[in-house]
């Protein structure tokens, strides 16, 4: 039948009534890649026609006729060898044809392997509302036949097994969302069953806890802003996730910062569960753009670490220029001490900020009262030297 509405819309203007029949033995077949085909094209007397006069095609290119052989009058066949797999899912289309290149009969040949395995099996729940899972296809991947991807899933202490029913195709695989009510505090076994016509795989079964592979959506509202005239920090606030607010979660965060020119990232790692961090031993005067997100650790129940939430929308801030500091160099002997002072400082501080957490409020308090004690003491000495010149 799929052969005969296929050459119903391809030529329908040349096909004959079914009174006057001309057939392709085996239809539809389906095979493994490399193998052998011997189809014959078979005449109704109706016709008038003879074997001698038709030639064969597959997708639309003519067969050499040395891979013909004449059986009877009505009946001509073809030999393929070492077939290659399907170039279409919908099957390779082997023609027989008369003399004039009209079309007598056809039959799709579906050429390809077995499914095997599929791997890499992972899954995520979405604020603990929902279930999606990805997977990649086994092996080279390419089966060249139709072939079917299931996930199924089912509570560890029940027998009945469940169909996702929500797929989407992705570049390398396949994914499905489970959108029927998600049980917590119960374990999932999860796996995915491919199938074809030449055959059919079975993942690895994943089991796991919902609350184990939770992720939420990006910080909001994140800021950054600058902290008084410190030419080297800014400040970074954000909103955690509504879902982070439940009695059943924890939060820790990460961020990263960069130059506007850039596309290297730099990471704060250690923010904890603060909804804030300053970041120090930044370039004065330049744009940085930052960004936030989150991690669901410490869910009551839960025994692994969550999974990192996508990185919220960037936020940019500029450093003041550090103008005010360079000022302060005209006397060569000054400048030369300052530069041994702040050198020393800031190998000191450095130490300090190298052996404290990522957004330690020790660390940054005094390196901020440095900071702001150095530029107090250039702005008092450009005074001094302002009124001394008039």
């Amino acid at each position: 039948m799929i052969s005969f509405m296929f050459l119903l819309l391809l030529a329908p203007d040349v096909l004959f009534s079914l009174t006057h029949v001309a057939m392709i033995s085996p239809q539809d077949p389906i095979m493994r890649i490399g193998s052998s085909l011997t189809a014959t094209c078979t005449l109704g007397a109706e016709l008038g026609l003879h074997a001698t006069s038709l030639y064969w095609t597959l997708n639309g290119a003519r067969l050499s006729s040395s891979t013909y052989s004449i059986v009877s009058s009505n009946i001509l066949s073809i030999e393929l060898h070492s077939l290659n797999g399907s170039n279409q899912k919908s099957g390779d289309n082997l023609m027989c044809h008369r003399a004039d290149g009209r079309i007598l009969a056809g039959s799709c040949l579906y050429v390809g392997m077995p499914p095997e395995k599929p791997v890499n099996l992972t899954c995520w729940s979405h604020n603990a509302k929902d279930l999606s899972c990805r997977w990649r296809v086994g092996g080279q991947g390419e089966t060249h036949i139709p072939t079917k991807y299931t996930l199924k899933y089912k509570l560890r202490w029940h027998e009945r097994e469940n169909e996702c029913e929500n797929y989407s195709s992705e570049k390398q695989g396949y994914s499905c969302r489970i959108s029927a009510k998600i049980a917590l505090f119960t374990p999932y076994e999860i796996w995915v069953e491919a199938t074809n016509q030449l055959g059919a795989a079975i993942s690895d079964v994943s089991s796991l806890d919902v609350l184990d592979v939770v992720t939420t959506d990006p910080p909001a509202n994140v800021q950054v802003s600058r902290i008084g005239s410190l030419e080297d920090q800014l400040m970074v606030r954000w909103t955690s996730p509504t879902e982070l607010k439940d009695v059943l979660f924890q939060a820790k965060y990460q961020i990263r910062y960069r130059l506007e020119d850039s596309t290297d990232w730099k990471a704060v790692d250690n923010v904890g569960n603060l909804t804030s961090c300053r970041l120090a031993g930044l370039r004065p005067g330049t744009v940085y753009f930052v960004q936030v997100r989150s991690n669901p650790v410490g869910i009551f129940g839960s025994r692994k670490p969550g999974i990192w939430s996508g990185w919220s929308h960037p936020a940019a801030a500029s450093t003041p220029s550090g103008e005010l500091l360079q000022r302060g160099s005209c006397d060569p002997k000054t400048s030369e001490q300052n530069s041994t002072l702040r050198r020393e400082l800031k190998q000191f501080f450095g130490w300090v900020r190298k052996h404290a957490t990522g957004c330690s409020s020790m660390s940054i308090k005094l390196y901020d009262q440095w900071r702001v004690w150095l530029q107090k003491s250039h702005k008092t000495r450009n005074q001094v030297l302002q009124d001394n010149n008039s």
